[in-house]
């Protein structure tokens, strides 16, 4: 049997005659940028995350640039960051030539709270969160921290649409919740999309100045801006996807559910899950020492795995001018080198997960023989 990693058709074909719908009243409509499908997918995601005002956009890391940008950060400051994430929360920062300060990670894959005062400097202007692979951050501490030393709290909430602590969603605790709709996100559109939420009325029109050349009326550019708009098209898609979201996350949750309770290898150590956090389970990922080993094997039996994320962006290439080097975040590279994202999808079958659960309770039992 052949298992993916990730299968993108099959929720299109539980929702396909709506986004035909969509899809087509977008094309008959004769307008296709920033119109009434922008504007309700906005007041929608508004209605969802309970947030005062939404801005969709081009991407997620957008988002996170414009987020930064918005609030005046750039050459000189810092922004705290977790080291574990993926580059795309890190060029939010240094796409606007401010200094990301790394923090190592927790037992959740998420930015340990108790790192982040000692990582606070004069220069430091921001909190950057991420709330990896769908569960959410310890965002009462997080939020307080930043509350403390006044702080702004800018969330990263691509993986975590729909995730809540202590009952309240993510993207609702910092000044700007960044949203990517990439198609493989658990809300995703069909091409690239993202948007950002707030309760701050004159942030948000200056994210909507800042992604349409910086103008409020055409032709008056008041401020530098940038062409980052959501389209038509996918916000009609999303609009739909949206609608179902809940029981998207929900099908998530029972695959998450019966992985934990399945795998029983003593090598594989499974996710852990915050007291007050949920997780809507963007990928469930486990930890393995010999993590490229057990990949390979899974691979020969047709089960096709990822590794998020194999380099950090402490090491990677593009920021050696930063000057960290291996073993300034043990953690965080201890976890680059075991972590594994399993199989999860809308519409996997009971029958691809147990094979990918048999198949990693039998592996490495020849050996211990």
């Amino acid at each position: 049997m052949q298992v993916k990693c990730n299968v993108l058709d099959r929720q299109f074909q539980m929702y396909q005659s709506e986004y035909e719908e969509a899809a087509l009243r977008v094309l008959r409509s004769g307008w296709y940028v920033l119109g009434n499908e922008v504007q309700q997918f906005e007041e929608a995601f508004v209605k969802y995350t309970g947030r005062k005002y939404c801005v969709g956009l081009n991407s997620g890391l957008d988002a996170l640039i414009l987020s930064v940008r918005a609030l005046g950060i750039g050459k000189g400051d810092e922004v705290i960051v977790q080291a574990n994430t993926y580059i795309a929360t890190v060029l939010g920062i240094t796409e606007n030539a401010a200094t990301p300060v790394f923090v190592e990670p927790d037992e959740y894959y998420n930015m340990d709270a108790d790192k982040i005062e000692q990582a606070i400097t004069d220069r430091t202007r921001a909190i950057m969160v991420t709330h990896l692979y769908g569960q959410a951050s310890d965002m009462t501490r997080i939020a307080a921290i930043a509350q403390r030393y006044r702080l702004e709290l800018i969330e990263d909430c691509a993986q975590s649409h729909g995730a809540c602590f202590d009952g309240r969603m993510t993207g609702t605790f910092g000044i700007s919740g960044c949203f990517s709709f990439y198609p493989t996100k658990n809300l995703g559109a069909f091409g690239d999309a993202g948007a950002i939420v707030t309760d701050d009325g004159a942030f948000a029109d200056k994210i909507r100045m800042m992604r349409n050349y910086g103008s409020k009326v055409k032709y008056h550019n008041e401020i530098e801006g940038v062409n980052s708009r959501l389209d038509e098209m996918q916000a009609a898609l999303l609009r739909v996807k949206l609608s179902h979201l809940r029981e998207l996350n929900d099908e998530r949750k029972v695959l998450a559910g019966r992985y934990s309770q399945g795998i029983r290898n003593p090598k594989i150590i499974l996710p852990k899950l915050r007291d007050g956090a949920e997780s809507i389970y963007h990928q469930y990922v486990v930890r393995c020492v010999d993590r490229d080993a057990l990949q390979k094997a899974l691979d020969q039996e047709g089960i096709q795995t990822q590794i998020h994320y194999p380099i950090p962006p402490h090491l990677a290439a593009c920021y050696r001018h930063l000057g960290h080097k291996k073993g300034d975040y043990p953690i965080t590279e201890s976890y680059a080198e075991t972590v594994l994202s399993l199989p999860i999808y809308t519409g996997m079958t009971f029958a691809e997960q147990d094979h990918v659960i048999s198949q990693i309770n039998a592996w490495g039992k020849e050996e211990s023989r």
